[in-house]
């Protein structure tokens, strides 16, 4: 519940997210990163490789 002490409105970390806490944008990014070079790795085993 949001209070209010005197000018400052005082939240909760939840309340202030708004959201449940979820996987961090470090864990997303890392690991679409790795599928990306693993997938330009096998278009390059089959396309170029010769």
């Amino acid at each position: 519940m949001v209070e209010k002490r005197g000018e400052q409105i005082v939240e909760t970390t939840r309340e202030a997210r708004q959201a449940e806490p979820g996987p961090s944008v470090r864990n997303v990014l890392v690991i679409s990163t790795i599928a990306v070079i693993v997938l330009m790795a096998i278009v390059w085993l089959i396309f170029f490789r010769t």
